[in-house]
């Protein structure tokens, strides 16, 4: 689970100097500046990608599967089978409540 987090440096504008490295209290007030000043620089996030599927029949869900039988030495027997193509994303869902994005760089709450 995880690993929603920022791959480049410098790209989230309420990131540091870009650098990545240990600016102390300087680079924080350079962060809280540049997060204060941009109207489009917000720690919260109000939207993500969905991981859910339609699939031909408009049905949602995460994995389709189709049941098969399969006949060997004269028995059958049914094994499901992963459906993978004639799928569409359900794109960008709008979240019930705000999150903090995870490259936020200020402490909230310390205890």
């Amino acid at each position: 689970m995880g690993g929603s987090g920022s791959k480049a440096k410098g790209v989230w504008p309420f990131s540091g100097s870009g650098g990545g490295g240990d600016s102390g209290s300087e680079g924080n007030e350079q962060s809280l500046a540049r997060l204060k000043g941009s109207r489009n620089a917000t720690p919260f996030v109000f939207t993500r990608r969905s991981s859910l599927y339609y699939d031909e029949d408009g049905d949602l869900a995460h994995e389709f599967y189709e049941e098969t039988v399969v006949t060997k030495n004269g028995r059958k027997k049914s094994k499901l089978k992963r459906i993978q193509k004639n799928l569409i994303p359900q794109g960008i869902v709008k979240l019930d409540h705000p999150c903090i994005h995870v490259d936020f760089p200020i402490v909230l709450c310390e205890v």
